[in-house]
């Protein structure tokens, strides 16, 4: 793909059409201060917007750096392959009724295909899409209205969307905002491509994406390395949980790593700050914006009200959010400052006594993240600037901006209501380095994202085409299977009828486990007896069960705890390994984490132990703690069985957890060029 550069810093544009669409993109241009080479084409007109009309793409003067594509989805294809054989920049496709039509139209697919083909190496974004708006080159390549003024530096916010793309820009909480680009359909020009283009512009601070699926997974990983090595943070809200790893699956895993599961596992491996509104997508910008990522979550937290104290202590149960105990040094300093009447903690109600004195609130500000917080909160709620005076509100301001100038640490001003942070104050903030942030739930949850980001460490992702002829195997070849790789199973032998399963267990020896072989979920099915202690026993149950086909396995004593190990293929993200609480209490507890294969023995010991059932695990009121290493081993040993084969999906649940040893005592594959006999 050649860069887009052209395209989306261009010095001239060709508006194809003669629509309202086509109008609007001329209107916005003159409206934006773009100042190069605006030129229409219309078969008919000789004029569009007031620009003189050319009758054809060959007629132009010359090779247009952008175009928008203003006509019908089938004269799109042939517009499009004049632009590419005139050699234009890159064209923005506005027509929809292509690929995201398939339902409603048959020749929806082969139109886009066709799309494809006639831009060649022209890059295109579309079709299905609004375009592009560059606020650092006056450059409108979108077809209505839009919120942007000129800036010099700020985000860039790509959207699958083109109508969210529009509302972001109408936001009016101070975010400068560089760029935004909608991709639509993502026919031939990716997310990834245009992210790793904006990253490259020394203007833009931060990424912001609102997106419902990627184009290409290795793309969008090398995406992410380019922007961890620029330093530029990337925050990301995804919408659309859709069940593209739950189709045609037979286990829990992919229930629980869905795709929502497997987008989020991505974006921390990824050091991808995940938010889940709008509102915090704009205040996680500001804070990437101006403050970049940021090493932790520890927040020192300043107010002259106990309610707005206790309140952002509320806000923060739950979250990776803490606050600092101050040092007797600190509360030194503070008492100082503000006397012996205010309680001196974190979060801090420093009361009025010092209200309208700058230098107090300053050295109060700079005394409380003179400890182990890396950022300080200041909670300020502005008058309404049309009834009321904030001449007073200033002063905290400029207390602020001192205590910043003299810790070097980073400070944010924090208003309970977007409607108390005026943009005026917002964007005066943002030019002194100082982060404007409103709500506290939407502030910390930006706070959250942006501070918890592990370091970049993992290995590429595993990440093959699809395998043909998907078939389940039966529980004994998975097991077989998976101790091929590592894998601990309980001894066990197939056997035909009730007899021969009773002579299986007696040369196992008693007592043992009967199942019944080709049935799902067979504890609900009534097809898993376990504890038999006699031939009589075993016979008795086999002649009960639903098959006269069955595995006779040896009864695992002395577990403490039972686990699911699972992966599925989720076709947007990879492959999602997801730990979880196993046997009866998968869908009672919900106790789940997801990561990503492969993924780092300490990476998976850190997940395994966040789950509550982490704490049989280790030892819970008395009882003795799980081989946690075997464990371990166990996840380590179905990372490779997943990597060495054409695996769709694995299962094991549950995994038997005792002192000494981690058992899988059921399993199941899914695996590509297997029968399932």
């Amino acid at each position: 793909m050649p860069p887009l550069n052209r395209l989306l810093r261009p010095k001239s544009i060709a508006v194809i059409g003669g629509g309202t669409w086509c109008e609007q993109v001329i209107e916005q241009n003159r409206k934006f201060g773009f100042s190069g080479e605006i030129w229409a084409v219309h078969l008919t007109r000789t004029e569009v917007a007031g620009v003189a009309a050319f009758q054809s793409i060959n007629e132009l003067p010359g090779a247009p750096d952008a175009a928008f594509v203003g006509v019908n989805r089938h004269a799109t294809i042939d517009v499009v392959r004049a632009l590419s054989d005139k050699g234009a920049g890159g064209a923005i496709c506005f027509a929809s009724g292509f690929r995201e039509a398939s339902a409603e139209l048959e020749d929806a697919g082969d139109l886009q295909s066709a799309l494809e083909d006639a831009a060649g190496s022209m890059p295109i974004l579309g079709p299905n899409c609004y375009g592009l708006l560059n606020a650092t080159a006056n450059v409108a390549l979108w077809p209505d209205q839009h919120g942007l003024v000129p800036v010099k530096r700020g985000v860039a916010i790509v959207s699958q969307s083109s109508n969210i793309a529009i509302n972001l820009t109408m936001q009016s909480r101070g975010l400068p905002t560089a760029a935004v680009v909608t991709v639509g359909n993502q026919a031939q020009t990716g997310l990834s491509d245009i992210c790793s283009a904006l990253l490259a512009d020394d203007a833009i601070s931060a990424i912001g994406l609102f997106i419902e699926g990627l184009d290409d997974l290795k793309a969008f990983e090398a995406f992410a390395e380019r922007a961890r090595l620029a330093g530029k943070p990337v925050v990301a809200l995804k919408i659309g949980r859709s069940e593209q790893a739950q189709a045609a699956t037979i286990s829990h895993t992919a229930s629980l790593a869905g795709s929502s599961a497997g987008a989020s596992a991505l974006f921390r491996r990824l050091g991808i700050a995940e938010v889940t509104n709008l509102p915090t997508l704009l205040e996680a910008l500001k804070l990437a914006h101006a403050v970049g990522r940021l090493p932790n979550t520890q927040v020192a937290s300043l107010s002259c009200s106990g309610g707005e104290a206790n309140l952002m202590a509320d806000t923060a149960t739950g979250r990776k959010i803490s606050f600092p105990a101050l040092s007797d040094h600190q509360k030194a300093s503070l008492r100082n400052v503000l006397g012996l009447k205010v309680a001196l903690a974190n979060p801090l109600d420093y009361h009025t006594y010092i209200w309208g004195d700058v230098d107090a609130m300053s050295r109060t500000f700079s005394h409380m993240v003179d400890g182990g917080a890396e950022l300080g909160l200041v909670v300020l709620d502005f008058p309404r600037p049309d009834r009321c005076s904030m001449a007073e509100w200033m002063k905290v301001i400029d207390a602020v901006e001192q205590a910043k100038s003299i810790t070097g640490k980073p400070f944010g001003i924090l208003s309970s209501l977007p409607e108390t942070m005026p943009e005026t104050i917002a964007q005066d903030l943002l030019e002194r380095g100082i982060v404007p942030l409103c709500g506290f739930d939407e502030a910390l949850s930006a706070i959250e994202a942006l501070g918890s980001l592990a370091p970049q460490t993992a290995a590429p992702l595993h990440s093959v085409p699809p395998a043909n002829d998907i078939r389940t195997m039966n529980e004994a070849k998975s097991k077989a299977l998976l101790k091929d790789h590592g894998v601990r199973i309980p001894v066990n032998k197939s056997a035909s009828g009730a007899d021969e399963a009773a002579d299986v267990a007696k040369a196992i020896g008693f007592p043992v486990v009967l199942k019944g072989t080709g049935i799902a979920h067979k504890t609900e099915a009534g097809a898993v007896i376990l504890g038999l202690t006699d031939r009589a026993a075993v016979q008795e149950a086999a002649n009960r069960m639903p098959t006269n086909q069955f595995l006779v396995e040896e009864m695992v004593t002395g577990t403490i705890a039972e686990l699911l190990i699972g992966v599925v293929r989720d076709p947007a993200h990879g492959f999602v390994l997801t730990l979880a609480a196993g046997g009866v209490l998968t869908e009672l507890l919900k106790d789940s984490v997801s990561l990503l294969v492969p993924s780092s023995r300490e990476a998976v010991r850190e997940s395994l132990l966040s789950l509550k059932v982490a704490r049989q695990l280790t030892g819970y009121r008395g009882q003795p703690a799980c081989d946690l290493d075997a464990v371990l081993d166990t996840i380590e040993a179905v990372q490779a069985c997943v990597m060495a084969h054409p695996i769709e999906e694995i299962e094991i649940n549950p995994l038997l957890c005792g002192p000494d040893f981690a058992i899988a005592a059921d399993a199941l594959i899914r695996c590509g060029g297997q029968d399932d006999g």
